[in-house]
């Protein structure tokens, strides 16, 4: 399985999956239960907020959750977080 996915090209999808499907654990319930949409589009995270006050908290932590994200995954799959 592991060589057909490596062929097919799909680790760095996959690993994004994860990292969407882990998005609670990595910044808590509090800033998940008000982020309405996290997906992932050449490289870049984008976060959809109900908050504006979970956006500025992110907007302080965005290089630390960059770099977080990225060691979960084990390489540089995110290179930039846009907050919306």
């Amino acid at each position: 399985m592991k060589d057909y996915i490596r062929e097919m090209r799909l680790e760095d999808k996959l690993m994004e999956v994860n990292l969407v499907n882990s998005w609670e654990e990595m910044v808590g319930k509090a800033i998940a239960s008000r982020t309405s949409k996290v997906y992932i589009k050449d490289q870049v995270l984008y976060i959809r907020l109900n908050s504006s006050v979970a956006r500025n908290e992110l907007m302080m932590l965005r290089e630390a959750l960059r770099e977080k994200l990225n060691e979960k995954a084990g390489k540089e799959l995110i290179r930039e977080i846009v907050l919306r």
